[in-house]
């Protein structure tokens, strides 16, 4: 995969995750989404490092509360098991 195939993997799992609600992933008019693309550079720093579910979970619901002010974070665990398998299933070569 190359950087920009990782980039682009990463941004869809995010915007399919979308804990804030703002995405419309059948929207035509804007196809490129980018409200999480904040998230993307500190997730795969953390995933090339080799994070597991436990710190994927700590960062995301830190950035949730602290960045995007939910008091609820929205199922992050879910998501930092989603992740780590997604980089496990096809490691990108970046």
């Amino acid at each position: 995969m190359t950087a920009a195939e990782v980039r682009a993997g990463l941004r869809r799992l995010l915007n399919e995750w979308d804990p804030i609600g703002v995405i419309d992933l059948e929207q035509d008019e804007d196809p490129v989404q980018d409200e999480y693309d904040c998230l993307i550079p500190p997730l795969l720093d953390r995933l090339r490092r080799g994070a597991d579910r436990t710190e994927l979970r700590i960062f995301l619901s830190h950035e949730l509360t602290d960045h995007f002010g939910l008091s609820h974070p929205y199922d992050v665990d879910g998501m930092a098991a989603r992740l780590t398998t997604w980089w496990a299933s096809a490691p990108p070569q970046v």
